[in-house]
């Protein structure tokens, strides 16, 4: 049995060998919406995309299946993959500070939305992603919104929580 994700991170020291890239983890681990399968998500900001690509590379590279891709285009992400302590891992590293990163984004909006849509929502979010669906979708279909659920949840993040509190109620989740 794998450790928790949280032992994991401590047994890999992966913030403190990242520190100097502002890590966060984030993801379905952190909100509780995991299942079984589901890997541990660290965004960083990488504004020297050489540098932290040569940090994972000397800290992580002899980890299982560790692979690392750079994608193309503006602003030209880092992406490492690796396994440890029976996790698969996902490090994200980009130019753009964390708190804009779209990681981050609909992190943030997601844990805020779990807050304040309390054990209902959480529960019609749980089985959306039991039926299949990514984590963003599954946000959307409990709240009730069609379109691209990766933009909406991008957009709807910078609003007050007094506005997703009418996303929720519109969609039948009272404030706990």
């Amino acid at each position: 049995m794998p450790s928790s994700y949280l032992q994991a991170i401590a047994r890999l020291d992966l913030l403190e060998h990242l520190r100097a890239f502002d890590p966060h983890v984030v993801g379905t681990l952190p909100l509780g919406v995991a299942l079984p399968g589901s890997d541990i998500d660290i965004v960083c900001q990488a504004a020297d995309p050489t540098a932290f690509a040569a940090q994972l590379w000397a800290r992580f590279g002899a980890e299982a299946g560790f692979a690392m891709h750079q994608w193309i285009g503006a602003p030209r992400p880092v992406v490492a993959r690796f396994s440890a302590h029976g996790w698969d891992i996902e490090v994200f590293g980009c130019a753009l500070p964390v708190a804009d990163q779209p990681g981050w984004r609909h992190f943030d909006v997601e844990r805020r939305l779990l807050a304040l849509g309390g054990p209902g929502f959480h529960a019609a979010v749980m089985d959306g992603r039991r039926q299949g669906l990514k984590t963003e979708p599954a946000f959307c279909r409990a709240l009730g919104l069609a379109g691209d659920p990766y933009a909406l949840l991008f957009d709807m993040q910078p609003r007050p929580d007094r506005t997703l509190a009418a996303h929720l109620a519109a969609a039948g989740y009272a404030a706990p």
